[in-house]
C-alpha cells in the first residue's frame, strides 16, 4: 500500500507545484483576483492532501494497515479531485454550478482524516 498511496501523493504534490506556478505566473493577468484566490485555495488543499496521501502510505507500511487506511487513502484521493478540481474549474470558467461539488470533496477529506485518527487511536491503545 505504501507504493500506491506514496505514488499518488508524490504525483499530486508535483501537480500542485505545477498548478501553483501556473496560477502565479500565467493566471495572475488572466482571471480576477477573486478567482485567483479560489484557484490558490485549490492548490493549497491539493498540496495538503498530497502530503496526507504520503502520510497514509507511510502509516500503512509501518502499521500494516489495510482496511481503514486504504479507505482513507481512497477518500483523500477522491477529495483532491472533488475539492481542488472543482475549484480549478470554477476559477477558470466561473461556472457556478461547479461550486456545490466542492463541499463533497471537503467531506471526503474530513472522513479520510477521521479514519486516520481512528487507526492511530486504536494503535495507541495497542502500544500500551
Amino acid at each position: 500500500m505504501l507504493s500506491k498511496f506514496g505514488l499518488y501523493g508524490a504525483v499530486h504534490a508535483g501537480l500542485a507545484v505545477i498548478l501553483g506556478a501556473f496560477g502565479a505566473h500565467t493566471l495572475k493577468e488572466r482571471i480576477s483576483e477573486d478567482m485567483l484566490a479560489v484557484f490558490e485555495t485549490g492548490v493549497r488543499y491539493h498540496m495538503y492532501h498530497a502530503l496526507g496521501l504520503l502520510i497514509i502510505g507511510l502509516l500503512a507500511d509501518r502499521l500494516g494497515g489495510e482496511g481503514k487506511l486504504r479507505i482513507a487513502g481512497r477518500l483523500m484521493h477522491l477529495g483532491i479531485f472533488l475539492f481542488s478540481g472543482s475549484l480549478y474549474v470554477l476559477s477558470l470558467t466561473e461556472l457556478k454550478w461547479v461550486g456545490p461539488i466542492t463541499p463533497l470533496g471537503g467531506v471526503s477529506f474530513i472522513a479520510a482524516w477521521a479514519l486516520v485518527v481512528i487507526v492511530l487511536w486504536k494503535q495507541r491503545g495497542q502500544a500500551k
